[in-house]
């Protein structure tokens, strides 16, 4: 009589999908085609929704008044510089060389600027296309950096694909990629950052447990500290590039350092050091040293053009410190002034603005920003609609996935608070890095579309949240999981490709462009 019982365990229940999933990545030589192919897909329809009629419209728009001329003049000589009242349509129409030459006060570091004005120096500062081209690059190549980001997470190509491919279509990245202005520079070199964390917790991961179990005894009282971390010192460089866009750069180096001691503390209990919490100090000073300053010296770096010349605004004060500063040379004081001044302008921003949306907003998409808006009559500028023309570009996110990775983002707030999966703190660490300083200035005048640099955490998300869905829960099978993704995936390329025309620019009927106006702040 056989005393074989029934498995303890039900078999995984195998869907069309999954079987396809595996004739496509459990053959080696299809695999190694994925490996490429499905990157390559992503960033290519990132690129032409980033790319197509770039130019249009052939007009500076919101602040692109402030970021294309100052980036063009700071190009051409090393600063920023005042121009001319009415620059706006000269540059426009291609007489862009009528800066003054006097340094002007601008309240970004200069990264961005350079950015903007190396594509300006590719195609012509005279275009429309040269104007935004660093963004459209830098956009497409973000979307890249986040399948890299997820599967160096999960090592899952359709997590990475999935993640990757809503940012992609999301409509707040395609729009700050195809208008002249910083954020989406911030955006990359904030993901390169946490990509860069990634890779050091990748190949840290085991490597002090190993080194801590070789030691032969008692669980010692100290361990070793690690200064071979290259991808950690990559992550401080990327973090100052960070920070020589915008100064929140600073919240994100903030963000890894935390994370980087938090989890090396961890790493150490895990490993049986009797002094963990005093081993992590140890180990976290050196993390400082590897990330802070590389940070530094990058970001010093970025404003090279300003200390190498003499035209910059408040280049040349005369006052030198005293005391103890008195040897820091006089450009680097100069510098420090300067900075003082940008401070004091950012915690003072209150001007009052119709488009201003506080923190608390965000999650809600109350208030997305207008940066254009033109109508024209029929035959008018070429316009071939018989009820006239709307032309409208709003840095709006596509709003359903926006909302299911707000979502998902207190998804996995709850799955960390159960499993604590690393992977889940780095993107949680991420969206609050990019979120939560925002907070703490309720009066400052801000606005939505700063939210690009949280949605590749919150798409993120979404991608670790829509895998659980597609694996079955309770109620649920795992074929009907999958079903859900795919639907949900299909509506949001449907709602992408509703809205592309408001992202763009493109010429639509006045009552298309109503449809989109879900809510009455979105006007």
């Amino acid at each position: 009589m056989s005393t074989v019982g029934p498995p303890l365990l039900a078999p995984i229940e195998r869907t069309r999908l999954d079987r396809w999933r595996d004739a496509m990545l459990l053959d080696p030589r299809r695999l190694r085609v994925w490996r490429w192919l499905a990157p390559a897909l992503v960033t290519v329809v990132a690129a032409v929704l980033r790319l197509i009629d770039l130019g249009n419209p052939h007009q500076l728009v919101f602040d692109e008044t402030y970021y294309v001329k100052d980036s063009w003049s700071q190009w051409v000589l090393g600063y920023p510089s005042t121009w001319p009242e009415g620059a706006d349509a000269s540059f426009a129409a291609g007489d862009t060389d009528v800066f003054t030459g006097i340094g002007s006060y601008v309240v970004h570091p200069p990264l961005g600027r350079i950015l903007l004005g190396a594509g300006m120096a590719v195609l012509g500062p005279d275009s429309a296309t040269g104007w935004r081209l660093s963004a459209a690059v830098f956009g497409t190549a973000t979307v890249l950096l986040i399948y890299l980001f997820a599967r160096t997470l999960t090592r899952s190509i359709p997590l990475a694909t999935v993640a990757s491919g809503l940012f992609a279509i999301d409509g707040l990245g395609i729009v700050l990629s195809r208008i002249a202005l910083l954020d989406i520079f911030l955006t990359f070199f904030v993901v390169l950052t946490f990509w860069f964390v990634a890779l050091d917790h990748r190949r840290t991961g085991d490597r002090l447990a190993r080194l801590v179990a070789a030691r032969e005894g008692d669980p010692p009282r100290w361990g070793p500290i690690l200064w071979n971390r290259p991808w950690l010192l990559a992550a401080g460089a990327a973090a100052g590039a960070a920070t020589g866009v915008k100064w929140s750069g600073l919240y994100v180096l903030a963000g890894v350092g935390i994370y980087a001691v938090v989890t090396d503390a961890l790493a150490r209990r895990r490993a049986g050091v009797v002094q963990w919490p005093m081993d992590a100090v140890r180990q976290g000073l050196a993390s400082f040293v590897l990330l802070v300053p590389v940070a530094a010296v990058v970001y010093l770096a970025s404003w090279s053009g300003w200390l190498f010349t003499s035209g910059g605004y408040m280049r040349g004060l005369a006052a030198s410190a005293s005391g103890f500063w008195s040897w820091v040379p006089q450009p680097l004081q100069n510098l420090w002034a300067y900075h003082q001044a940008m401070y004091n302008f950012h915690v003072g921003l209150v001007t009052p603005h119709s488009y201003a949306s506080p923190a608390w907003q965000w999650p809600l998409l109350v208030r997305p920003t207008s940066m254009y808006w033109h109508q024209d009559d029929f035959g008018v500028n070429g316009c071939a609609l018989p009820d006239g023309c709307t032309e409208a570009i709003s840095s709006l996110a596509n709003p359903l996935i926006w909302w299911a990775g707000v979502a998902a983002s207190v998804y996995l707030l709850v799955r960390f608070v159960i499993v604590r999966d690393w992977r889940h703190a780095l993107v949680l660490t991420g969206l609050a890095a990019t979120y939560v300083p925002w907070l703490l200035y309720p009066e400052r005048t801000i606005f939505q579309f700063y939210t690009v640099a949280m949605l590749p955490f919150l798409v993120l998300a979404l991608a670790f949240a829509l895998r659980d869905i597609a694996q079955g829960t309770r109620g649920m099978s795992r074929a009907g999981g999958q079903g859900v993704v795919l639907v949900f995936v299909v509506v949001c390329v449907g709602i992408s490709a509703f809205w592309y025309p408001v992202w763009a620019g493109l010429p639509v009927p006045y009552e298309f462009w109503r449809l989109h106006n879900w809510l009455p702040t979105w006007i």
